[in-house]
């Protein structure tokens, strides 16, 4: 069987940093003396990186970039990485994940205000 995705809307945001999701509410924390960046709180949406059992320093098999600049989700199959780039996708029942930006780009298009 063949199946074509009904059209539904949804609401999505690129992710390249720690705060970028409009609901993470970061918060920049007091540099010590001598920072030359502010550092922020962790977002309550795309969380710091972190898995026991793989390193900050390591290299991502997906994007190959540093896990150190890379998220994480929490979602209804568990919790996954968020590359830099990737879209967050809020579904339509209000669950978050992340999609690849190619595959993002061929399943979705903006729609006009």
């Amino acid at each position: 069987m063949k199946f074509k995705k009904r059209p539904i809307e949804v609401e999505a945001t690129q992710w390249f940093k720690n705060g970028d999701h409009p609901l993470d509410a970061c918060k920049p924390i007091q540099p010590r003396e001598g920072d030359k960046e502010l550092f922020y709180t962790e977002g309550k949406i795309v969380r710091y990186f972190r898995h026991p059992g793989r390193s900050g320093g390591s290299e991502c098999l997906k994007c190959h970039k540093v896990m150190h600049i890379h998220g994480w989700i929490d979602t209804l199959e568990g919790g996954h990485n968020v590359c830099p780039g990737d879209w967050i996708i809020t579904g339509v029942k209000g669950e978050l994940y992340p999609c690849k930006p190619d595959i993002f780009e061929a399943s979705y298009e903006a729609i006009k205000p």
